[in-house]
């Protein structure tokens, strides 16, 4: 049996530890508490159906809570439905800029590269609005051309309590357990008609998926001195990035994007180049206080795999994982893929 308790201030939904969910009416079982997993759940619920979240770590310990996080298509497959899915979730989060907790900012920034000759801007600033070519003397040492828009900015920790909050008051569940070894033992731990599958990174051994790739990202968190723009600056390297977002008190530093490197320990290393790298384009932050250290394991695939597959005992599979460095950008676009693929299966 599973242990649940009601979070005080959370009317609808309910938390749990154990290895079983067996909540007799749900319809549908999410594997996954990151962003993608939470903006599946609640976008089935809005849909009115009953639905259940397993997970093994809680939302504070996925990828997602170590997003940057700005708005914007990066490091995903070549894949036809990005666009569309970038687009709606950037619709989305314009509307929950209005809502403070959302953890949402619509910001101005500069996106900067080294190379001399840019005649497009990157494509991840593709479908956010008008982009600027920057003047070279606005520019910080070492980048050659660079280019100004606006974006929404998102504050990971905030917003996934924000989308935690959601979760419960519409009704639905989150049991926290051990981690699952095989879509089979999902199979086994609950009656759900429908199971989807937003494991992320975890999805590379679940599934398994040998084509899902780890790509480690590492980030620094330090006391933000006033700064109100962000920066993302790429690097001659493609393994680095040099990323400065902005979340009020906070600021994020980064960056990594290591192909299949796969620990979760904070490097001393990386994180002094990180703040050297960032501290070079602002130098406001030099001797700001390190407030945490972060890492991630972004699950990196040639193309999103989001599909419906038939299962034993007449239920079916969802698969909605391989996002890469877009889970954020991608979720609410995926959810309501996903929502589309149930209402078929379940005939509704």
């Amino acid at each position: 049996m599973a242990i649940a308790w009601l979070l005080p201030d959370r009317p609808g939904g309910v938390i749990g530890y154990g290895a079983d969910v067996r909540t007799p009416a749900a319809d549908v079982l999410v594997i996954g508490a990151g962003v993608c997993g939470l903006s599946t759940a609640i976008v089935l619920l809005d849909a009115g159906l009953a639905v259940d979240v397993y997970a093994a770590e809680p939302p504070h310990r996925t990828t997602s809570a170590t997003a940057g996080a700005l708005w914007g298509a990066h490091l995903v497959g070549t894949d036809e439905r990005v666009g569309s899915w970038a687009a709606r979730t950037l619709s989305r989060f314009r509307e929950l800029a209005a809502e403070p907790e959302a953890g949402i900012t619509e910001m101005g920034g500069l996106v900067a590269s080294p190379a001399r000759v840019e005649t497009e801007p990157p494509s991840f600033t593709r479908g956010a609005g008008p982009v600027t070519k920057c003047d070279p003397a606005e520019l910080p040492s070492g980048f050659a051309s660079g280019w100004r828009y606006t974006a929404p900015v998102v504050a990971m920790p905030a917003y996934l309590d924000y989308l935690l909050g959601q979760l419960l008051n519409k009704g639905g569940n989150l049991h926290l357990g051990p981690p699952l070894r095989s879509l089979a033992e999902a199979e086994s731990r609950s009656p759900a008609p429908i199971i989807v599958n937003c494991a992320g990174i975890g999805a590379r051994d679940l599934v398994p998926d040998p084509g899902l790739t780890p790509f480690r990202g590492q980030v620094v968190v330090m006391a933000n001195p006033g700064l109100a723009e962000f920066f993302v600056g790429e690097r001659e390297s493609p393994d680095e990035v040099t990323y400065i977002f902005p979340h009020g008190a906070s600021v994020v530093l980064g960056g990594t994007q290591q192909a299949a490197a796969t620990s979760l320990r904070p490097d001393p290393v990386t994180a002094e180049r990180i703040i050297a790298g960032c501290v070079a384009v602002e130098p406001r932050l030099a001797g700001a206080p390190i407030l945490a250290h972060r890492v991630g394991l972004r699950p990196v695939r040639a193309r999103v795999r989001l599909e419906a597959k038939a299962i034993s005992g007449g239920r079916y599979l969802v698969h909605n994982y391989g996002h890469g460095g877009a889970g954020v950008t991608l979720s609410w676009g995926c959810a309501q893929a996903v929502l589309t693929e149930v209402a078929v299966l379940l005939g509704r």
